[in-house]
């Protein structure tokens, strides 16, 4: 048996700088692993099963990204055998926190190791690509910039980590219908993503402040004013910056110690269910045991 979790991903900065013939949207992007996490048990069978705990959201089928990775694997490497899979939901679900291609980037990992494949790391990558275009980084982890579609992944200095409370104030949003209603307005807030990551390596709260935006949050507030509620909540409480990430509908907002996060989290967590403290990381699969 092997255990392992799966952690989400934040937004540091969000940009749509193209689209593509076939309709993908070019993007420039900032994002890092959070402690936030799936837990993912991997077992040896004769054939590839999935089970889910955690979400009613998620029936655990063949359209599940964990199921289909696993079959995306067996089939790329021609392996005879397959895996008892139970993922436990603890990422929020329709977040923009990438819970579902960190589920699907654990079990490449870790079926990766289980079945003895030992494919290198890239390779795992483009058979995330075809999965979804934030399997690759929930794959490579680490504070990265992303641009493309989500391929090309350059890793970046982190000087620190923050501590970050996530709220996800409300349903979930249409990722297609976002992005129809980004090309409908227009932009006034764009991030700057050299500052920002330059920011990010000295651990300059002010400076990350000023440089971050996420293009797509004007859109998504639009459609469910609990995003822009939360986010001032957020900023109330203490957080030099807040922000929506992803698509939405999670918002997080950043603290400078771990005391101000956590007295931040009590308060928030009484007007809205789905409050998480954690962290910002640099690793997105971790093992936690191999029976």
């Amino acid at each position: 048996m092997m255990r392992l979790k799966a952690r989400a991903k934040i937004n540091w900065t969000l940009d749509i700088v193209g689209q593509r013939a076939d309709g993908y949207h070019l993007m420039d992007m900032l994002m890092q692993p959070v402690t936030l996490a799936d837990d993912i048990t991997l077992v040896p069978a004769e054939e590839i099963t999935l089970t889910t705990g955690g979400s009613p959201l998620l029936p655990a089928d063949a359209k599940h990204l964990a199921y289909r990775a696993a079959v995306a694997l067996k089939q790329h490497a021609s392996y005879p055998d397959g895996a008892a899979i139970h993922v436990e939901k603890h990422i929020p679900v329709g977040a923009g926190m990438g819970g579902g291609s960190a589920d699907a980037a654990g079990v490449l990992v870790g079926l990766n190791k289980l079945w003895g494949l030992n494919l290198p790391q890239v390779e795992l990558e483009a058979i995330g690509l075809t999965l979804g275009a934030d399997v690759p980084f929930c794959i490579r982890g680490g504070l990265t910039r992303t641009t493309g579609i989500g391929e090309i992944m350059e890793n970046l200095p982190c000087g620190r980590n923050w501590p970050l409370v996530v709220i996800q104030p409300c349903e979930s949003l249409s990722t297609k219908e976002i992005f129809t209603a980004y090309h409908e307005g227009v932009v006034d807030d764009r991030p700057d993503n050299k500052t920002a990551a330059l920011a990010l390596a000295k651990g300059d709260s002010a400076a990350l402040a000023a440089a971050m935006a996420n293009v797509m949050q004007p859109v998504s507030e639009a459609r469910r004013p609990g995003i822009h509620d939360a986010i001032v909540a957020l900023r109330e409480q203490g957080a030099f910056v807040a922000q929506m990430t992803g698509s939405g509908s999670a918002v997080f907002g950043v603290f400078t110690d771990d005391a101000s996060a956590a007295k931040a989290y009590e308060v928030l967590r009484i007007r809205w269910a789905r409050t998480f403290l954690c962290a910002t990381c640099m690793e997105s699969v971790v093992f936690a045991n191999d029976d």
